[in-house]
């Protein structure tokens, strides 16, 4: 895959704010629910280079390879948590709002485990994958990660 546009080259100044503010927000929730997210969302959008990149992320910061795999199939995956399985069903519901709005049925779920703080913040963490996973889709990104630049 060759990228189409560097997004960071053609407008360095938002795309600095850009990478700030995921940053901010990837920081505000535990590290180990922000890689499940980022990863859920990235199957759900097809965005290859942030599965590539966010399972690699999720490893390096201690999940295990079944947990990392049964993300395609979470619902039916007993390994996580009523915590992660609200935010994973969130993920679901704010990432396909095309396919119908079930954001009504998740949001019991997410109240029943997040703080309105914590569900704040979580919804901005699936708003800024969804737009990476749209920034690296649409201009064809790809960013290979170290442990793959090693292998």
């Amino acid at each position: 895959m060759t990228a189409q546009l560097d997004p960071f080259a053609a407008a360095p100044t938002l795309m600095k704010k850009w990478f700030a503010i995921s940053q901010e927000v990837a920081g505000s929730l535990e590290s180990s629910l922000i890689e499940l997210v980022k990863i859920r969302a990235s199957l759900i959008n097809g965005c290859a280079n942030c599965i590539n990149m966010h399972t690699a992320e999720a490893r390096a910061k201690g999940e295990s390879e079944q947990r990392i795999y049964l993300l395609a199939a979470w619902r039916e995956a007993p390994c996580y948590t009523d915590r992660e399985r609200a935010a994973l069903v969130w993920t679901d519901a704010l990432t396909r709002l095309s396919e119908g709005h079930t954001q009504e049925a998740a949001r019991a779920g997410l109240k029943a485990h997040f703080t309105e703080e914590e569900q704040v913040k979580l919804t901005l963490m699936i708003n800024v994958i969804n737009g990476w996973n749209r920034l690296a889709v649409g201009f064809d990104l790809w960013v290979e990660t170290p442990a793959q630049a090693v292998a």
